[in-house]
């Protein structure tokens, strides 16, 4: 069953391709682009194409960009987390760190920026989104620095703040994020794609939604601030303050004339992920069932939840009935108390080891699609009823180390950890329960 986990989460990941995701959204008719089969642009009316794209995904999504585009791309920059980059002919190529933003990153940005305002009334710009985008382009408002920017990201993690409360602030504190980057570019006609990790896949949250309306206000930043009670650098505090009293500029909004020639779409989503998990499931042996697309909130609780609903399906299954495959998507959060290494999914994989002691038949799998999980080179863990005991058999106490945040040791030595490398994809995190019957 544990090899079983992992081939499903295999196949979770690669069912979110990004180059193949592109590859299904654009298509040429003779001298059109056809965008998702609904949107139709005369490429003899284009002057030249641009492409600007951030994201763990960008590469991918650029390598298929450039197969349906060819030489009709004139130029363009990709941002990418360590790690995931490659070239892509004829664009420029930069890696930055994340979540928390570095110097590379702050370049990155200022060259899509260049781009964008360089484009003319009869360019196409097209820009490719993934996870990651919001801390690959930090372009910081005058008076804030990237010292600050980095102390408001890592304030937000800390605390377990959602990517929506993340990128809430994170907009408000930008130059690129939150439409700004539709606005750099207008008048010129931009098409975004993007690969979502965000649960529901709203285009306003996902990498920062740089060329969408923003809905989201100075004071909606400033109550997240105050409802997670976060501390964040004077300056921070000085320009919401001044945002929320109308003296800086607020994000551009719908009905900005901006986005008058924008339009964006998503290609590929968490849903994606778990269709190909359900698939491989079922030709593995298992009855799959997708149970949740939408599975957020603090990971430990989660684990309450998603094990309570694994032993009860297991105690109405019979000797002769096919093992169950259950299947989550979503994106839960870590509110860190302890000094310990680990990620949400590494956490989420260490509180179900615990509810699952003396529950044998029953092994979860849980990864970040990306590939990795927090400040960590693991993308979750594969664990059962017996993990609590293979970490007390090397002197590790599991309540422990899940009180101390400390997940990666003890599945690391447990032989538990899901070490996956870079997926070149994002689509937030699958949760795989195999149940089979009690013997």
């Amino acid at each position: 069953m544990r090899d079983d986990a992992r081939r499903i989460a295999d196949a979770a990941i690669a069912a979110a391709d990004p180059r193949a995701a592109v590859l299904r959204a654009l298509r040429l008719e003779g001298d059109v682009l056809v965008v998702r089969g609904e949107e139709r642009i005369a490429l003899g009316e284009v002057e030249r194409v641009w492409l600007i794209g951030a994201g763990k995904a960008a590469v991918g999504m650029a390598l298929a960009a450039r197969e349906v585009l060819g030489d009709r791309i004139a130029g363009g920059t990709l941002c990418t987390r360590d790690g995931y980059g490659g070239e892509v002919p004829g664009i420029d190529s930069w890696e930055a760190a994340h979540p928390v933003p570095d110097t590379r990153g702050l370049a990155a940005a200022a060259d899509a920026l260049a781009f964008a305002r360089a484009a003319r009334r009869r360019d196409l710009v097209l820009c490719l989104l993934s996870g990651g985008a919001s801390a690959l382009w930090p372009a910081p408002v005058e008076g804030v620095s990237l010292t600050d920017l980095r102390a408001v990201t890592g304030a937000l993690l800390r605390a377990g703040a959602t990517i929506r409360e993340m990128n809430t602030v994170r907009k408000h504190l930008s130059r690129i994020s939150g439409g700004w980057l539709a606005r750099a570019a207008y008048p010129a006609r931009v098409v975004t794609l993007a690969v979502s990790d965000v649960v529901g896949s709203p285009l306003d949250v996902i990498g920062g939604g740089p060329t969408v309306p923003d809905p989201s206000t100075f004071a909606d930043a400033l109550g997240v601030l105050s409802a997670r009670e976060i501390a964040v650098p004077p300056a921070v505090t000085r320009y919401l303050q001044a945002g929320a009293a109308g003296v800086a500029s607020e994000t551009p909004e719908p009905g900005d004339p901006c986005f008058e020639r924008v339009s964006a779409h998503v290609v590929a989503s968490n849903a994606d992920a778990l269709r190909g998990a359900a698939a491989r499931a079922e030709r593995l042996g298992y009855r799959a069932e997708i149970l949740a697309d939408d599975l957020e909130g603090e990971a430990r609780r989660v684990a309450h939840a998603i094990a309570r609903a694994a032993i009860e399906r297991q105690r109405v299954l019979a000797s002769g009935d096919a093992p169950l495959a259950l299947i989550l998507g979503g994106e839960t959060t870590v509110t860190v108390r302890g000094g310990g290494t680990g990620g949400r999914n590494q956490e989420l994989a260490l509180a179900l080891a615990l509810e699952l002691e003396g529950h044998p038949g029953i092994v979860a799998a849980t990864l970040g699609t990306d590939g990795t999980d927090g400040p960590t080179h693991a993308a979750g863990g594969i664990v059962d009823g017996g993990t609590t005991a293979r970490a007390a058999a090397v002197h590790l106490d599991s309540r422990d180390h899940l009180a101390r945040n400390d997940s990666t040791p003890l599945l690391l030595a447990t032989g538990d950890l899901l070490v996956t490398g870079p997926t070149g994809t994002n689509v937030c995190d699958v949760v795989v329960l195999l149940v089979a019957a009690q013997a």
